[in-house]
């Protein structure tokens, strides 16, 4: 039986936070999810970047989808939970 999205972010929930801490999550961009992170003892969900630009794509052209996440997305701070964006990417 494959993994959802959904199911792939609440595993990673269960298994890498304790009961009393929270992340917050990027509505939309399930898909997109890597894991979470920790930076001095703050955890974090992460999303693949070229893979929340390629869901806008979906509802957008590119160079729209770009400026948008860019902007609305990435550029968002909603406090000390807010997630983080990988661009794995080797060029």
């Amino acid at each position: 039986m494959k993994t959802t999205p959904s199911q792939k972010i609440q595993n990673a929930i269960e298994s890498c936070l304790s009961e009393d801490e929270n992340i917050l999550l990027a509505d939309g961009y399930e898909e997109a999810f890597v894991g979470i992170a920790r930076q001095f003892n703050q955890a974090f969900a992460v999303y693949d970047r070229a893979k929340c630009i390629d869901i806008l794509c979906k509802q957008m052209d590119a160079d729209e989808a770009e400026e948008y996440f860019s902007f609305n997305v990435e550029g968002a701070y909603v406090g000390e939970n807010t997630p983080a964006f990988i661009c794995s990417e080797i060029v």
